[in-house]
């Protein structure tokens, strides 16, 4: 069985490497965004390692408390998304049956879910306090759950991808994202640069609830034109560091209009770590 240690590193490497990945509008090594910076990513990835990776907590145990530890250490919301969809594939990584797939597992762990699951992260969301998260006529985040957390999930999915995740076993994830990514690796042999693949080629197919959140539909056509033209440009290259002038100039254009895709680069983060995942149990 993989040890808590082994899954802490293979988290903190997919979060570094969405980090080095250049992304359009949101933080990177190579452009700071919205009041945070590379620092606060790295350390928020350091510090929600310890209990996403405790193999002791229930999943809303891990998320609840990686929220509060990257709180306590950035004073940002930082990484909601990240842990959101990291926990169940860390608490699958630990249940898993050897003749599973780490997918398989995913769906033990999401048919599983709990109430009390639920009301950890309805606590974690709340702390956390992301932008544009509005109210809920049924099972708000400011009241008690009365559902369990895979549930709850399915009524937020309406309006955000990364609780849709929760009530397809990820499907962005395994039957696209991974996809994307292992073929950027192929492409370009470089993990950074696939995940810039994984991110653009997110962002051309599906919106992002986290602009559309707090903006509606209004920038979705002009964002999935520009990514649609930078995953177009990632597909006929061989270098990637010929597409660096595409990218500067997509970011510039979404941080003057204040957009930021974090759901996006949430799903990249999470599909990272499923590549890492699988290749360890393999």
């Amino acid at each position: 069985m993989i040890s808590p240690q082994e899954v802490s590193l293979l988290y903190q490497q997919a979060c570094e490497i969405e980090l080095q990945a250049f992304k359009p509008g949101n933080v990177s090594v190579y452009a700071d965004g919205h009041d945070m910076t590379v620092d606060d990513f790295r350390v928020s990835a350091k510090v929600s390692a310890v209990p996403l990776c405790n193999s002791d907590y229930t999943l809303g145990e891990k998320i609840f408390y990686a929220v509060k530890a990257t709180r306590e250490a950035v004073s940002c919301n930082t990484n909601l998304g990240i842990i959101l969809l990291c926990a169940p594939l860390i608490q699958a990584i630990y249940n898993k049956q050897p003749a599973f797939t780490l997918r398989q597992s995913l769906s033990e762990v999401l048919t599983n879910t709990t109430v009390q699951d639920a009301e950890w992260v309805f606590k974690a969301i709340m702390l956390a306090s992301p932008g544009g998260l509005g109210s809920s006529d049924e099972q708000d985040v400011t009241e008690e759950p009365s559902v369990n957390l895979t549930e709850a999930m399915r009524l937020a999915s309406v309006k955000d991808r990364i609780a849709l995740q929760y009530i397809t076993d990820y499907q962005d994830i395994f039957d696209f994202a991974v996809l994307v990514y292992y073929n950027g690796l192929n492409r370009f042999g470089i993990e950074k640069w696939a995940a810039v693949f994984v991110y653009a080629s997110l962002l051309s197919q599906y919106p992002d609830s986290h602009i559309e959140r707090k903006y509606g539909s209004q920038y979705t056509e002009f964002i999935s034109s520009r990514m649609s033209l930078l995953s177009n440009q990632l597909s006929e290259i061989v270098n990637p560091e010929d597409s660096l002038l595409l990218l500067f100039s997509i970011d510039k254009a979404f941080k003057a209009k204040a957009l930021n895709p974090g759901t996006m680069a949430d799903i990249t983060v999470a599909t990272v770590l499923a590549v890492l995942l699988e290749d360890v149990i393999k």
